[in-house]
């Protein structure tokens, strides 16, 4: 199995994150409530097709009040059933859903990191009567949140 990465930063003065070999920063970052309120929904991953599942993310940051922080978030903890984790029923669910690589977002958010999964998952019929192309969610689920 494989996954896609990609972080989203709010109220925080700088931050770095390593996962997978790889560093993801951010400059300063006003908070989430300043943006547009969809702005973590629409979030994507940036890095794409990690194997499941390196070592723990290193995340160092500096929160709104210039506080530096340090933690470790273990992705392949949070998500070790290694299931795509969703909010669609059964029901609603189409059987021809097609394997596509769930994204992990890690949203560094003042002093507190929040992990979410977003996947893509195909319905047996539109949301939107009349419209073809509303036959599809991706929500953003959150996994995983801790407060430093």
């Amino acid at each position: 199995m494989r996954h896609n990465f990609g972080i989203a930063t709010y109220a925080v003065q700088e931050c770095l994150v390593v996962y997978a070999n790889r560093p993801h920063t951010s400059g300063p970052r006003p908070a989430l409530e300043d943006v547009h309120p969809n702005s973590l929904k629409a979030k994507t991953a940036n890095h794409l097709m990690i194997r499941n599942f390196p070592p723990p993310a290193v995340v160092k940051w500096k929160s709104r009040d210039g506080t530096p922080l340090e933690a470790e978030v273990d992705i392949g903890e949070i998500f070790k059933d290694e299931l795509v984790v969703h909010e669609t029923s059964r029901e609603e669910m189409s059987e021809y859903t097609p394997m596509v690589n769930p994204d992990i977002i890690m949203e560094i958010n003042d002093r507190t990191i929040n992990v979410y999964m977003k996947a893509f998952i195909s319905l047996k019929a539109p949301r939107v009567e009349g419209n073809p192309h509303s036959d599809y969610r991706q929500d953003l689920v959150l996994a995983w949140s801790r407060t430093y």
